[in-house]
């Protein structure tokens, strides 16, 4: 007993940092084989500005503060680009908060973000969908929205179900469009209408892609793409993104391209 308690203190030294995941990676490979860890040496970990923001939206202890800090990074790309933002599928508002905190920094001229989603959860399910959600997920109140987005002028409501209100931009160009829907319907239904108006140099971010959670997601992209330049690059935490009049190759095979001698 004295041992251990002598030994807890030093196991919780930055120095046992590798000792404590080792023991982590251990605990991984009993109770999730597939789970893939990494290095916890991340210096936007740090980030005290981005931390406050993600405690903000209670997204810290969540699994997806890397798509987060991903989205904020691909912003800095469009800050040139003119064109209004759009989100499908604002559940709590915070990807729009950053995609409006971004838009105050646009050197291309005054920028509006559009957010387009039912503020009832998901519709019904598709059999192409899989099993992982059901009608009604996902469901968040358009006034606590409107309340997290307050502190920015140039924000549009449009609440719906996709893709009822499209129309009303129809003549707008967007150089930022953030799509996660989640299902393959909205998800076609909202690329097929911002792809022809995407900017060049404008980014489509689909939260969605290559998550087996969102196989029909994933198809309708694929799909729509295919006769398309632009594809889809699948980012290491899920989600993925194009950027228009880029054309992007397939993925080069790993396998040798002859046998070894």
């Amino acid at each position: 007993m004295i041992r251990l308690k002598r030994f807890l203190p030093l196991l919780f030294e930055d120095r046992a940092l590798a000792l404590r995941l080792r023991l982590l990676r251990l605990a991984g490979k009993i109770l999730v084989p597939s789970y893939r860890f990494k290095w916890p040496q991340l210096d936007w970990w740090g980030n005290a500005e981005f931390t406050r923001y993600l405690q903000r939206f209670g997204e810290l202890r969540t699994l997806n503060t890397d798509r987060k800090w991903m989205l904020y990074q691909l912003l800095r790309l469009v800050a040139h680009v003119p064109g209004d933002t759009a989100e499908c599928g604002v559940f709590q508002g915070a990807t729009s908060y950053l995609i409006c905190q971004a838009n105050k920094q646009s050197r291309a001229g005054t920028k509006t973000h559009h957010l387009f989603d039912s503020f009832e959860g998901l519709s019904e399910p598709a059999t192409s969908d899989g099993a992982h959600w059901t009608r009604g997920d996902l469901k968040c109140e358009i006034e606590d929205v409107r309340k997290a987005l307050s502190e920015f002028d140039r924000v549009e409501f449009h609440a719906g179900w996709i893709p009822e209100r499209f129309p009303e931009v129809t003549d707008r160009k967007f150089s930022f469009v953030h799509i996660d829907v989640d299902l393959g319907n909205p998800t076609h239904e909202s690329l097929a209408f911002f792809y022809p108006r995407m900017q060049p140099g404008g980014i489509i971010v689909c939260d969605d892609y290559g998550m087996s959670t969102c196989p029909g997601a994933t198809q309708a992209i694929d799909r729509f793409l295919a006769d398309k330049p632009a594809k889809m690059l699948t980012l290491p935490d899920g989600g993925g993104f194009l950027i228009m009049n880029i054309p992007t190759a397939e993925s080069a095979p790993l396998q040798p391209t002859t046998p070894p001698p």
